[in-house]
Order: C-alpha cells, then sequence, then structure tokens
C-alpha cells in the first residue's frame, strides 16, 4: 500500500482498467479537486467477480498502462490487494482501514457502477466502511436516482457543496459530484469501437 500519514485525505480509486484511459484520469482529477484529497490510490484489482475474467489483460500490463496516463504525484497506482490476495471490495477497504488508523478514507466509484452496486459482495458493508464519491458518467446521471444504493442510504446523502468535507465525515455518507464527463469506456476500447 502507499505510504500515507495521520490526518489524511485519501481517495480509493478501484477498478479492472481494463484498458485505463483518458475517462478514467478524469474520474481521478476530479475526484483529486473536488474532495480536496492528499492523495489518491488508483487500485488496479487481479479481477473484478462480476465481469469476465478471459477479456482481462494481465495485471502487470494494466499496472503500466495505469501509470503511463497519470502523471499527478499524488496519485499512487497500487495493485496491493493481489499481495494481499484479496478479491472482494469489502475485504480490501476493511484491510484498508486496519492498516491506516488516523487516516480519512473515501471510496471514489463512477455513477455507472452505482446502477449495480446492490450486486457486489456485502455492499452494504462497503458503504458502512467509508464515505463514497459518487463521480458522474455519461449515460449515468439519473441512474444514481434510482439505484438500491441510493435509495438504501438516502439518508446519508451529503450535498455536493459539502464533498471537501466527505473524507472526514463518518460512514455512511455519500454525495454525487457532477462534473465533466468522458465517453471513454474501456468495453468500447476492447471491442475496437473507440481508441484510447
Amino acid at each position: 500500500m502507499p505510504h500515507v500519514e495521520k490526518g489524511m485525505a485519501v481517495g480509493l480509486f478501484g477498478g479492472s482498467f481494463n484498458p485505463p484511459h483518458a475517462g478514467h484520469v478524469l474520474v481521478a482529477e476530479i475526484a483529486m479537486r473536488r474532495l480536496e484529497l492528499d492523495q489518491l490510490w488508483w487500485i488496479v484489482t487481479p479481477g473484478n467477480p462480476l465481469k469476465n475474467g478471459r477479456e482481462l489483460k494481465p495485471l502487470d500490463e494494466r499496472i503500466e498502462l495505469s501509470e503511463k496516463i497519470t502523471d499527478d504525484p499524488k496519485i499512487k497506482v497500487t495493485a496491493f490487494e493481489a499481495s494481499y490476495h484479496v478479491r472482494y471490495t469489502a475485504d480490501t477497504l476493511a484491510l484498508v482501514k486496519a492498516r491506516n488508523p488516523g487516516v480519512n478514507f473515501v471510496w471514489i466509484m463512477g455513477a455507472d457502477s452505482l446502477r449495480d452496486f446492490h450486486r457486489w459482495q456485502r455492499w452494504q458493508a462497503i458503504a458502512m466502511t467509508f464515505p463514497i464519491a459518487v463521480i458522474d458518467r455519461p449515460g449515468a446521471t439519473l441512474a444514481f436516482l434510482s439505484s438500491k444504493m441510493a435509495k438504501t442510504f438516502d439518508y446519508a446523502r451529503r450535498d455536493e457543496d459539502d464533498a471537501p468535507l466527505l473524507a472526514r465525515t463518518p460512514a455512511p455518507a455519500w454525495t454525487f459530484i457532477h462534473g465533466p464527463r468522458s465517453t471513454l469506456s474501456s468495453t468500447a476500447i476492447r471491442d475496437g469501437l473507440v481508441k484510447a
């Protein structure tokens, strides 16, 4: 895991990044700026249990590609889940919390992931571990309102103007952050429909 100090505000941005693209960079940059983060961990996962593993490029290749497209020194590309043999986000967050007392973490996800968030293993535990920042994505702006997570944790939603306070807000807490959106997707890149 990247080095952090107590009191820091750190974003956790996980994904397959298969391949990483400018849309991922945009989400990371929006999160860094709007949440006023000291650091963002770009967590390249060994594999997503909800996605087809046969299409997955090797982990070291996805790490290398991620490092090439992120030039902000506060963004730390890491794949620590593989070292700890962690497969599910709930376990990743529990591990991060246990190993980094006193650090203020916030889980970052694209609005497109919110649609299926209730399918993630122990999704409610994820929401109870760290606050969540949902970053707008094309075609997903309205989907967040009808998602099971948004309905279940409606009481914990924070105003977007309070985004800088989110990392230091006890979970459950979440906000939806509007901003520039990229139409790029890893699936479209893999399918040859667009270039990265």
